[in-house]
């Protein structure tokens, strides 16, 4: 062996020593959601630009984004009807979101930076399996949502990012967000032990409940259409809805055909004649075609369509839009209407059901209500008339409801104040129901209204310009310049301290009807604290309380006495004020000692 091969041969031994004992190197991390052996949460920043206009006030400056949010199950159970919240905080306007709607049945665009963030809600699928009974599958476990929107004030390098991401079904605790960098958010959500799930055999969530619920049930099904029932309950004591006006949106392209019970607010078939209906359904004769917009509006049938065979004979339907308390007649706090229903591909299968979405619900003097997204629960049954087992709907869907004070909403109602040892009237509230957003010149929104006479409450409020300025200048008070503007409510209450004695005391309570609606069927509620006890008797109304709650009264007009007429012409237009619907009782109560 000459010099130069040994120099190789030593050279190659030597690396190869070197080689054997370096350790490997360690094994890279694992991902974030390999950690997670629960539902593992996740929201990444892919995105943005500046959008115009250009402004010099950098916290105005709007910007598009981009983003990712991902919802993946690890855990063992399937994660039903899976709900995630996110925190936007940069007055961020949702423009698009695919696989969700927001959960609060907001249709987009939205604004959903204004504090209080936003949940989304799957569509069109909305639970995730687990990786043990789909041997992995991501595209069973996992759902990805593509947001795009703008948000303002955060430029590049700046990053907006939400405050949190959790998980909002009941049930998970989720670990506060870990962030990864400066444009992805992580956070793992486990099983609550403490928490008691409710077992349903059939695998559906339990039905929920809440102010008014929305059942949503598929009678019968073919490849291309099926036939809906639409199911109006009212469960809250204190709740009504008079004129209701119910709406959603469709997904799927779909479109009502017939209905009964109910009716579009809009009859027309412009948007199949000119959009994809219109082109695969060639044969279809559209001027029979009830409703084409993606989101219509539903009004209930007057009581003289009831026994209609073509739109009425569906039990509960045609009243007019009016749903009652349960407190005060059972039979009439339901509203039911049936559609049939055209769909389109890539559904024509009848077992491919999809229910609307964005559901919204409400009347002409009544609360606001924000209805959740659909759940699918176990299929309803329905009585069969003649004594053979009930009959079970294809599958069935419902929609949860709670009234809420939205943002910017005023009531419809308000309350004056007066008693028999005061000769003035505390009046409702300037703009107690609103006011314009530019009130004119010749009233002011902030002024405090003013007292009145006892016989000014009988008037409308325009005409009682002069008895107020009367009443001012001889009570010495100070008049506002301008003067205050007007309540503005369409239904108002007064409430009177009518005696007061050693044993008891009494009220006078008087509704006022200002509006052009008539209202049948009317109530009313006063909370009361400890002076509820004492309740005795009301006079010319029916009053009892509430068995839910004690302290409130629930008041309803007496038979052949329970209509609020609207306001009407006096007999003289010219010389007298309009005269206001009005119904008045006397409530007596006796002194109680409370401990």
């Amino acid at each position: 062996m000459n010099y130069n091969n040994l120099l190789i041969f030593s050279v190659i031994f030597a690396s190869l020593q070197i080689s054997i004992s370096q350790p490997p190197p360690p094994p890279p991390p694992p991902p974030a959601s390999d950690l997670c052996n629960g539902v593992y949460l996740s929201y990444t920043f892919n995105s943005g630009q500046r959008l115009p206009p250009k402004t010099q006030n950098p916290s105005q400056q709007p910007y598009k984004f981009q983003s990712t949010a991902t919802i993946l199950n690890n855990g063992l159970e399937d994660l039903k009807s899976w709900k995630l919240f996110v925190g936007f905080q940069h007055d961020e306007l949702l423009v698009s979101a695919s696989n969700a709607v927001l959960a609060d049945g907001t249709s987009l665009p939205a604004q959903v930076g204004n504090g209080s963030g936003a949940v989304f809600a799957g569509f069109p699928a909305t639970d995730l399996k687990t990786a043990v009974e789909t041997a992995g599958d991501l595209a069973q476990m996992q759902v990805q949502i593509s947001l795009v929107g703008t948000q303002f004030g955060v430029g590049f390098p700046d990053v907006p990012m939400p405050s949190n991401i959790s998980l909002v079904n009941d049930g998970f605790l989720c670990e506060k967000p870990v962030l990864q960098g400066k444009s992805q958010m992580s956070a793992c959500c486990l099983k609550d032990a403490k928490f008691k799930t409710v077992i349903v055999a059939d695998k559906f969530l339990p039905r929920q409940s809440g102010d008014l619920t929305i059942d949503y049930d598929v009678l019968r099904s073919y490849d291309t259409e099926y036939y809906a029932q639409v199911k109006i309950a009212n469960h809250n004591p204190l709740g009504r809805l008079d004129g209701w006006k119910l709406s959603w949106d469709w997904m799927r392209d779909e479109f009502i055909y017939t209905m009964k019970g109910a009716y579009p607010s809009v009859v027309d078939s412009t948007d199949c004649i000119y959009g994809r209906q219109g082109a695969y359904y060639k044969e279809l004769d559209f001027s029979n075609v009830l409703s084409c917009e993606k989101r219509p509006t539903i009004v209930d049938l007057p009581l003289t369509m009831a026994n209609d065979s073509n739109l009425g004979l569906i039990p509960f339907c045609c009243r007019n839009g009016t749903i009652l308390s349960p407190f005060m007649d059972p039979s009439k706090s339901v509203s039911v209407f049936q559609l049939q229903v055209k769909k389109m591909p890539p559904d024509l299968n009848r077992t491919q059901l999809f229910p609307p979405q964005n559901w919204k619900i409400n009347g002409t003097l009544n609360p606001d209500y924000e209805c959740g997204p659909p759940i699918r629960v176990s299929p309803s049954e329905f009585p069969d008339p003649s004594g053979l087992p009930s009959k079970t709907a294809v599958a069935s869907w419902q929609v949860v409801c709670n009234i809420t004070q939205q943002k910017g909403s005023s009531p419809r109602c308000c309350v004056s104040f007066s008693a028999f040892y005061n000769d003035s009237v505390v009046p409702c509230k300037t703009c107690a129901c609103g006011c314009p957003r530019n009130p004119s010149q010749t009233c002011s929104a902030s002024a405090d209204a003013l007292l009145l006479p006892s016989d000014a409450l009988l008037v409308p409020f325009d005409n009682r310009t002069a008895k107020a300025l009367s009443w001012a200048e001889i009570k010495h008070r100070p008049v506002p310049k301008p003067l205050p503007c007007a309540d503005n409510c369409g239904v108002s209450i007064n409430w009177h301290v009518y005696t007061d004695y050693r044993n008891g005391w009494s009220a006078r309570i008087t509704l006022f009807n200002w509006g052009e609606t008539s209202f049948a069927d009317w109530f009313a509620a006063v909370q009361f604290g400890k002076a509820a006890a004492g309740f005795e008797q009301m006079y010319s109304f029916n009053g009892s309380a509430l068995p839910s709650n004690d302290s409130t009264i629930f008041m309803q007009g007496l038979p052949d006495f329970n209509y609020l007429v609207a306001e009407q012409n006096a007999g003289d237009p010219k010389r007298d004020p309009p005269v206001p619907g009005k119904q008045q009782s006397v409530i007596s109560f006796t002194k109680k000692k409370y401990s």
